[in-house]
């Protein structure tokens, strides 16, 4: 009898502290023992101190100003939404300054402002504008009320316990509870989706769950809303589907889906930064409430991995490459990538290449994870992080196309292949397009997004209607257009069926790195195979891109194969006429934003064309048939609110074509300084580009050089594989070898 009562009381005693630890605050992302720990090394950590000090001015100077909750009514841009949004991210940092500095005057800022949005709150309508699929109320958009909920739910876990059982009560039943109901049980064709939108609303009512202690709201944020009540087919403002059949939805799920096992995300690398902080922060949050659940770690630990793939997704500047709707200047310096670094390193592998970008961002998290950053640096254990090659897979399981990336060197030239699936409701219509870079400079370049993001007068910072009409199109992209029209007619249910096939990737030789890729379905009845090489030949001073595009169409066609150069034409190879009057290049399709300033006949079975940008030289050559037009063109036809770039470009025209072949060197070469007024190696030093031999099994490109040198690259149209054994022979003379390629 005795023992059972021990045994009563020992249950009793283990109930009562695990009632005691659910209740522990703050538990999200500070934690109690984290906290100790920072208070214990303040003083002693150089860079965590300096960010603590930036904080903290920041903070007291909005003390100062006062608390402002204005009645919501503009778009992005105006004063009441980014007064709001200053709100929350000024909250969240309060919150934090509360716990490390044990300063009450920054929890009596958090509850003050918490309790004016809950006055606010309780009586507020869906906000006056009424673009967006799903509207909030705070924002015009959900996504931003979404935004709101995740940050303040982080500075109410670092206040909870100072306030009373009273005010909580107040909050969670007039603030909290309703406002986490709005943005998904009243808003489902937000919430239970597959999409960076619905990360952030998974994550905010995930967040505000954990810290509530409230299983129903956190199943919701996990798993999504069983009955949603949405009709399949369904579509956002942008034409992506809301409700797909059998698609599952919540955080879980958008965990699962959208990333391929290297952590690639499918929608490109801008809303892979977006949506990392909400991925990152509510998997850590879970973490540190529910570490059993395994969410940090969900999927072989395909955020941790994700990270490192989006650190390798930035240019030498560490600019993000604008694929699919990116916005060009979005960088590793943002404050997502300081969170995505910092989680990474400290619950990762501490990998001191981590340690390094922290350096550049010169910024740390206020939490343990910053801390752990921090000391790492203080201690001399940064090393630089090194961008190599890479092939990146794209899809849930890694099988619907990819990202192939070749570097030559320290960044010297930077390939970026795109042959991906759709990319959801941001995806362009560009099958085996590319860009390319010198260093952090674009030679060729992928235009991104017509928005102006935040900029009130530009659309509220809304995507304008020139993203569809341009920025989506196939001819807005260095891809293969066919008859002036769109891959898969621009339609999106057919484009997200599809996707590119790897032919082979092969980085192997740091001298010659190749990728090839092919697309069958964007034309149906055609055809394209695409190999692009960077090639490092001792012959040329800087290393080049070699470009072979096949195309098998069981229809004639008039193909357009455009390269959108930035820079000032310097000189060509063939005559052109300019018209005195400018005309769009087409009515659709893009096309009626291309200005024709000027056309021309191809110099007969060897074209090309030069141009200066950024200090650099660089020469498009191109093997060409006489009957090749050669189109100069600018962006900017039919749009009177100025909202595209004036950008240039040069596009390759076959006309009525069937099986043909398009063979091209982008070579770089060559540099002017302003300062010195000194021009070195502004000549190509290609003499001639011909395609000395295709058909179904090979295709072969020769380059000869101003010395008369020549260079021979032979690619495998169909065997592929490494082990493949191959022979050809071109002009009476044999070639055998093995693997994909050939280069001699």
């Amino acid at each position: 009898m005795q023992f059972i009562k021990v045994i009563t009381l020992l249950l009793a005693t283990l109930i009562g502290v695990n009632a005691v630890n659910a209740q522990e605050h703050p538990k999200l992302i500070l934690t109690q023992e984290g906290v100790k720990k920072i208070r214990a090394e303040l003083g002693n950590v150089p860079l965590y101190d300096a960010s603590l000090q930036r904080v903290k001015e920041e903070v007291d100077a909005e003390i100062e100003l006062g608390i402002d909750t204005p009645i919501p009514k503009d778009f992005s841009g105006g004063y009441t939404h980014e007064r709001h949004k200053r709100n929350f991210y000024v909250a969240q940092k309060a919150g934090v300054l509360y716990q490390v500095l044990e300063d009450d005057k920054y929890a009596q800022y958090v509850k003050d402002m918490l309790f004016q949005y809950e006055a606010m709150y309780k009586n507020l309508p869906p906000h006056p504008k009424e673009r967006s699929y799903a509207r909030g109320k705070l924002f015009w958009q959900c996504l931003n009320d979404s935004n709101w909920l995740v940050y303040m739910s982080q500075a109410y876990d670092t206040i909870y316990n100072y306030l009373t059982a009273d005010e909580r009560e107040i909050l969670e039943n007039n603030l909290f509870r309703p406002f986490a109901d709005y943005i998904s049980i009243e808003n489902p064709q937000f919430f239970n989706r597959i999409h960076n939108h619905s990360t952030w609303g998974n994550a905010a009512v995930g967040m505000i769950a954990l810290v509530m202690d409230d299983k129903e709201l956190l199943d919701r944020a996990l798993y999504g809303i069983e009955d949603d009540g949405l009709e399949l087919g369904a579509k956002d403002n942008d034409g992506g589907f809301i409700k797909v059949a059998g698609q599952k939805a919540g955080f879980l799920a958008n965990l699962e889906d959208p990333f391929s096992p290297e952590g690639y995300y499918t929608e490109g690398p801008y809303y892979q930064r977006y949506a990392m902080y909400p991925f990152l922060i509510f998997a850590l949050a879970m973490e540190n409430a529910k570490p059993e659940m395994g969410v940090l770690e969900y999927k072989d630990n395909v955020l941790l991995k994700g990270v490192n793939t989006l650190l390798n997704l930035a240019d030498a500047d560490g600019e993000f490459f604008p694929l699919n709707d990116g916005q060009k200047g979005m960088s590793i310096y943002t404050a997502s990538l300081v969170t995505a670094v910092d989680v990474a390193y400290h619950y990762g592998d501490k990998n001191p290449q981590l340690l390094s970008i922290a350096e550049r961002q010169n910024k740390v998290l206020l939490d343990q994870a910053g801390l752990s950053v921090a000391i790492g640096i203080r201690d001399g254990k940064a090393k630089p992080f090194v961008k190599h090659s890479i092939n990146l897979s794209d899809g849930q399981n890694g099988d619907q196309g990819g990202l192939g990336i070749l570097r030559y060197g320290n960044e010297e030239l930077t390939l970026v292949f795109k042959y991906t699936a759709q990319g959801l409701s941001h995806g362009h219509y560009d099958k085996l397009s590319f860009s390319l870079y010198e260093k952090g400079d674009e030679v060729l370049q992928d235009y991104g997004l017509v928005r102006f993001v935040n900029i009130e007068q530009k659309g509220g910072g809304n995507y304008l209607k020139e993203n569809t009409t341009w920025a989506k199109s196939t001819i807005a992209h260095n891809t293969l257009s066919v008859n002036q029209t769109k891959h898969f007619n621009g339609i999106y249910e057919v484009g997200s069926k599809h996707h590119s096939e790897l032919h082979f990737y092969d980085d192997s030789n740091k001298n010659v790195q190749v990728v090839s890729a092919s697309e069958s379905n964007a034309y149906p009845g055609t055809t394209m195979l695409r190999t692009m090489a960077v090639i490092k030949n001792p012959n040329f001073e800087k290393p080049f891109l070699l470009d072979i595009l096949k195309v098998d169409s069981e229809t004639t066609n008039q193909y357009d194969l455009p390269f959108y150069y930035l820079g000032h034409v310097l000189e060509v190879n063939f005559d052109y006429q300019s018209p005195v009057n400018l005309k769009p290049l087409g009515e659709k399709n893009g096309y009626q934003h291309l200005y024709l300033e000027g056309k021309g006949q191809a110099a007969g079975d060897f074209t090309q064309f030069a141009w200066m940008g950024n200090g650099k030289y660089y020469t498009l050559s191109s093997a060409t048939q006489s009957s090749d037009e050669i189109l100069l063109t600018r962006l900017g036809a039919n749009d009177p609110d100025f909202n595209l770039r004036r950008d240039p470009g040069i596009i390759i025209r076959r006309n009525e074509a069937k099986d043909t072949i398009f063979a091209s060197v982008i070579e770089p070469h060559g540099s002017y300084s302003p300062v010195n007024e000194l021009s070195k190696n502004s000549n190509s030093h290609i003499a001639h580009l011909a395609v000395v031999h295709d058909d179904e099994q090979y295709t072969a490109v020769k380059i000869t050089d101003l010395d008369g040198n020549q260079q021979l690259f032979i690619v495998a149209n169909q065997q592929a594989s490494q082990s493949a054994q191959h022979q050809l022979k071109i002009n009476g003379k044999s070639y055998r070898w093995s693997g994909p390629y050939l280069y001699q």
